[in-house]
């Protein structure tokens, strides 16, 4: 069994170095067909910065930042790449979670880049250590470290949802790991944000391109463009398989502007329905990872057990560690503050049974929470109340059924909100969502206002949902698949090793022009004619 165990890793290190070389081949030969344009005189560049994607592969992120940057390049624009070469210590993916102090992996890392931007103008960044930084930092302890200036910059403030993300946790410890990574974070915050400044200096960008926009990198780089009155897009995945959402906004809110006359027709509208009825079984994938490997019924036991009571409300949860959460969080600290408050309304209306259903995200393989809604049910007893049951992360019930049998939902901002409002339920929002703006829940304005609005909702006999909840789900869902989500499926495909990487199809250079591609068409508009990123046509 020992010597099977052996030889199966060795096959995978042997694909995945396999995979690696082919990619980093792929990326230089179509480098150097871009190289070969000449970038118009005297026009301002577009700066490119996007160390949080990836380590040693293309992710999908990486890909939408090196292709776009091509495609700017072909027609003529001055690209330059904001290059990590061993700068961050550690960078977030390269963040050794039981040693703070633990080297990222940084030549497989600069190899990667290497072949990626091979061929493309780049300006590189290494770690500069500040001793009287380091002085500053020394005595502080994690709340002062939260709050932390320096020259100016609210070093602490952009690297808290980094912090967040890779300890897994809303709630930090403040223990000698934590804080011991939290300075890292800001003496490597601090390192390259003179390094880009520079840039900024020396380059004088129109405009700047960064993924994501709240790892700590990419968050200091956009709020020193932005104090420079500089121009700042953020990107991230779209809703569709191997598409990007571009914004001026915050990509990781994914607030979409829809047209106030935008109207499904019947051919939109039947085009939707195929998709959900995918959907509704659970056959969705984002990011390259599929959330619900399958999706189980809702047990007679559980059917019967609910006849008891007189109404049943279930109450979805997210991921505490999303970068959706420091938007979220408007009406309660965060989601663990909302449930401990949702617990007493559990426990003064014992004849309405409560099913609280964790996100399946949380316990995803090697992005587990540290800080889980599980935990949370343990530690305070859930099983010993009558009227709730806890549906945990692991268990894959089909969310949909419990929609379709209860009276209305609790939500704190996931997506399973909007889809409840497409099923017909009248859903209640804790959390800003990125729908919560399109009118699809109720969202009420102040903690007073929501815990009333829930007892309204618990005590009348029939809940009365606006019509235009519906409606409004739909046009909000069918804008974020067909309009926002820009598919790059022309120029790449899954890697076929790891989940969420991709690799190079073949194609030509002058497939990247946005006279050939309407993806790149969307992405020059909004860059150079204030576009919104939104694919104009609908193609049905």
């Amino acid at each position: 069994m020992e010597q099977k165990s052996t030889l199966s890793r060795l096959k995978g290190w042997a694909k995945r170095k396999a995979t690696r070389r082919r990619s980093h081949s792929d990326l230089r030969a179509m480098s150097r067909d871009v190289r070969e344009h000449t970038p118009t005189p005297d026009r301002k560049p577009i700066l490119f910065f996007d160390a949080s994607t990836r380590l040693d592969d293309l992710s999908l992120n990486a890909a939408f930042a090196i292709l776009s940057s091509w495609s700017l390049t072909l027609q003529g624009v001055p690209v330059v790449h904001f290059v990590c070469s061993a700068g961050l210590n550690p960078c977030v993916l390269g963040t050794n979670r039981k040693d703070p102090n633990a080297a990222p992996p940084c030549a497989d890392c600069m190899k990667q880049s290497d072949a990626t931007f091979s061929n493309s103008p780049v300006s590189k960044f290494t770690f500069q250590p500040d001793p009287a930084l380091e002085e500053a930092l020394a005595p502080l302890n994690l709340v002062q470290l939260m709050a932390f200036e320096y020259q100016g910059i609210p070093l602490g403030a952009l690297v808290l949802p980094s912090i967040r993300w890779i300890l897994r946790r809303h709630h930090l410890l403040d223990d000698q790991y934590t804080r011991g990574l939290y300075k890292n974070y800001l003496k490597s915050a601090w390192s390259l944000a003179g390094q880009f400044e520079k840039l900024l200096d020396e380059t004088d960008p129109e405009t700047v391109v960064v993924f994501n926009g709240l790892q700590y990198p990419e968050a200091t780089a956009r709020w020193l463009a932005r104090r420079r009155g500089i121009r700042v897009i953020s990107h991230e995945v779209g809703m569709q398989p191997l598409s990007a959402y571009f914004t001026e906004g915050d990509a990781t809110a994914y607030d979409l502007n829809i047209p106030a006359d935008f109207q499904l027709s019947q051919a939109q509208n039947e085009k939707l329905d195929v998709y959900l009825r995918a959907r509704f079984k659970g056959d969705f994938h984002m990011a390259g990872v599929q959330f619900w490997p399958e999706m189980s019924q809702l047990s007679p036991e559980f059917i019967q057990f609910a006849k008891g009571f007189t109404q049943v409300v279930p109450v979805f949860t997210n991921v505490i560690f999303d970068t959706s959460q420091p938007h979220a969080n408007v009406l309660f600290e965060d989601m663990f503050s909302w449930l401990d408050q949702i617990l007493e309304v559990v426990k003064n209306h014992p004849k309405t049974l409560f099913v609280i259903r964790a996100h399946p995200d949380e316990a995803r393989a090697g992005k587990a929470s540290e800080e889980s809604v599980a935990q949370w049910a343990e530690d305070r007893q859930v099983k010993k109340i009558h009227n709730l049951r806890f549906v945990p992360p692991q268990k894959y019930i089909n969310s949909y059924d419990l929609i379709r049998m209860a009276k209305f939902v609790l939500i704190y901002n996931s997506t399973i909100g909007m889809e409840a409002s497409i099923l017909g339920a009248g859903v209640l929002s804790a959390g800003k969502a990125r729908y919560t703006a399109s009118e699809v829940v109720w969202f009420p304005p102040d903690v007073p206002s929501y815990f009333a609005q829930l007892e309204e909702l618990l005590q009348t006999d029939h809940v009365d949902v606006p019509a235009k909840f519906k409606t409004n789900a739909r046009r909000f869902l069918y804008w974020q698949l067909y309009h926002s989500s820009l598919s790059f499926e022309k120029f790449i495909e899954p890697n076929g090793v790891w989940a969420g990487y991709v690799k190079l199809k073949d194609f030509e250079w002058q497939d990247l022009l946005p006279t050939h591609s309407e993806t790149m068409q969307t992405i020059s508009d909004g860059i150079f004619h204030n576009g919104d990123f939104m694919l104009k046509e609908d193609r049905v």
